[in-house]
């Protein structure tokens, strides 16, 4: 896993936001909220400008994999 993790980190913010929100299912996360949780991250090191629609789902996207392999688990 990186030490400075950037937009570009979908898969790696997944696990984190799987591992710190176990119970939450990111599918009912607000893209605005789904914002703020990465950005809060301690190794996110990007600037928060720079997320876009896309970005913001495909970290949605990944921690919903992570969520799914734990429900299924």
């Amino acid at each position: 896993m990186a030490d400075q993790l950037t937009w570009e980190d979908a898969e790696e913010i997944g696990i984190l936001l799987a591992e710190k929100f176990p119970d939450q299912n990111p599918l009912e996360v607000r893209f605005t909220d789904l914002h703020e949780r990465v950005t809060q991250l301690p190794t996110f090191a990007d600037d928060p400008k720079r997320s876009t629609e896309g970005k913001l789902e495909a970290i949605q996207m990944a921690w919903y994999e992570e969520y799914q392999d734990a429900q299924a688990g």
